[in-house]
């Protein structure tokens, strides 16, 4: 059954939405300020579902999204991987050397450094890509620029003054849904978990290997401190395999004999770059 009401972080015209549409084409779709008020409205109950950034495959993990899965019990059931083609966006009739300021979310900002860098402009933070196009628009901001998707532009009725202006050609973010109830969007071909280790020589290395031993890849491992924990770490990782495998089912067991605590995120269908 799909979700009726499904939060993204961002404003229309963000790469959050172009995420969110492309699963839920059919779906009131909620905007919301923060990946935070996302995960919160999840819970609540407030919508069915919500759509938050995992990883971009420039700017590595969203942490932020990451750490909030230790604070919230949502699971994860299912990923969208989508494109992201920066453009730089004004006022109709406003030209590049006219600019004296470009606006956006940090991560769009550092996935553009070097077309930046050669623009010579102030840059600001913005909340949201979309965001700043809606500002630009709203508050009428002269010699000011947005990085945002060529959508947004559509959206707010702005020029495009460049395109693909990101470090890299290929820029894609995962987006992940997040939901109270563990059943997956399509038949699971993956999964997650976070696990905790403690100061025990070779902690780690049996965890890992649990996997390692038993053919299964895995497709990310990464630390992060845990929270309220000064100097102990905690480990997520993408196991390419279903958590109902009988060969993830013993895996898993064996993880949870050697860390100091494991949970699995969800098990959820491999997503399609969009």
């Amino acid at each position: 059954m799909s979700p009726a009401i499904v939060a993204y972080q961002g404003e229309p015209g963000s790469y959050s939405e172009e995420g969110t549409l492309a699963l839920f084409p059919d779906a009131d779709l909620r905007p919301l300020p923060s990946i935070r008020k996302v995960f919160e409205a999840v819970e609540v109950g407030r919508v069915d579902v919500g759509l938050v950034p995992m990883d971009n495959s420039q700017a590595g993990s969203i942490n932020e999204t990451y750490d909030l899965f230790l604070r919230h019990g949502l699971h994860l059931t299912g990923e969208t991987v989508v494109r992201v083609d920066h453009c730089l966006l004004a006022l109709a009739g406003t030209s590049i050397d006219d600019l004296g300021e470009v606006i956006s979310h940090p991560q769009a900002v550092a996935q553009c450094e070097e077309f930046l860098a050669v623009l010579g402009v102030r840059v600001v933070a913005e909340y949201d890509t979309a965001g700043a196009a809606r500002r630009i628009v709203d508050e009428k901001l002269e010699r000011t620029a947005a990085i945002a998707s060529r959508r947004a532009a559509d959206l707010y009725g702005l020029g495009v003054l460049a395109e693909r202006i990101q470090n890299y050609p290929d820029n894609y973010t995962r987006f992940g849904v997040l939901s109270r109830d563990p059943e997956p969007l399509g038949d699971p071909t993956k999964s997650s978990l976070v696990f905790g280790v403690g100061h025990v020589a070779g902690s780690l290395y049996r965890c890992i290997g649990a996997f390692a031993e038993r053919h299964l890849s895995l497709s990310k491992l990464e630390s992060r401190p845990r929270p309220g924990r000064p100097w102990e770490y905690v480990f997520y990782a993408d196991v390419e395999a279903p958590a109902e495998a009988p060969a993830m089912v013993e895996a898993l067991s064996e993880v949870s004999e050697h860390a100091t605590f494991t949970r699995l995120l969800g098990s959820y269908a491999s997503g399609l770059t969009r």
